[in-house]
């Protein structure tokens, strides 16, 4: 990846584009965010970068983390995430990353942890069909139903879509647009919904999959510019 930062979701709200369009948007507080480590591939076996978020009391985080902190002379962090860098050498320990390191128009990919839903059935989990509301089906209409088992295989195989808990896990939504960045409020807004509650942490990062597609068609226009220069 490019670029990345750490932050927290504020909440939902719209903008107004030139044209007077609405773009709903989520307001994320990207950073600013303090490189604490950096792994090198002769030390470690690979490169990479940790970037520390929200300034904690050293009372609040364990004696070796105080000695981690210690050792790279920036303030104790509340949260910790290691990205890997396309140019991990660009970064020192205690430089500090900033809103403004996206722009507007940049395509990101954001990770969060979903709300947690608690105890679910089939229904609301896997959006599994409801059985029929007559004919004798009794109180059974949001049941799982028939879990596929006979003489053979006699049991449920693993992997069964059953009720239990949703929601509280690891979810990334790719290709998202920034519409704006507020460097003096460390305000990133972006297109669409992001996973999590307001509050929650999130990570936003240069995405994947646009820079594949675009990687893609350059080799294909490079390879073919006869094709080229005829759509030209």
């Amino acid at each position: 990846m490019k670029k990345a930062i750490i932050g927290k979701k504020v909440g939902m709200t719209q903008i107004f584009d030139e044209s007077g369009k609405v773009i709903p948007v989520t307001v994320i507080e990207a950073g600013p965010c303090t490189v604490v480590q950096k792994k090198t591939a002769e030390t470690d076996g690979y490169d990479s970068v940790q970037l520390g978020f929200e300034d904690v009391g050293e009372k609040k985080v364990t004696k070796p983390m105080r000695g981690h902190f210690a050792k790279s002379g920036v303030s104790a962090k509340k949260y910790l995430k290691e990205f890997r860098f396309e140019d991990c050498s660009a970064f020192n320990v205690g430089d500090v990353i900033l809103a403004d390191t996206f722009a507007e128009g940049d395509k990101v990919d954001v990770v969060g942890i979903s709300k947690g839903k608690g105890y679910a059935g089939v229904v609301k989990r896997w959006n599994a069909h409801s059985q029929q509301h007559t004919h004798g089906v009794g109180p059974v209409h949001r049941s799982v139903g028939s879990m596929g088992a006979n003489t053979d295989p006699s049991r449920v195989l693993p992997g069964k879509k059953m009720a239990g808990h949703l929601g509280a896990e690891q979810v990334t939504v790719q290709n998202l647009v920034v519409v704006k960045v507020d460097a003096e409020n460390n305000m990133i807004a972006i297109k669409g919904a992001i996973p999590g509650p307001k509050g929650g942490l999130v990570c936003v990062k240069s995405t994947v999959k646009f820079n594949r597609v675009k990687n893609t068609q350059a080799q294909h226009v490079s390879s073919n510019p006869q094709k080229a220069s005829a759509r030209r």
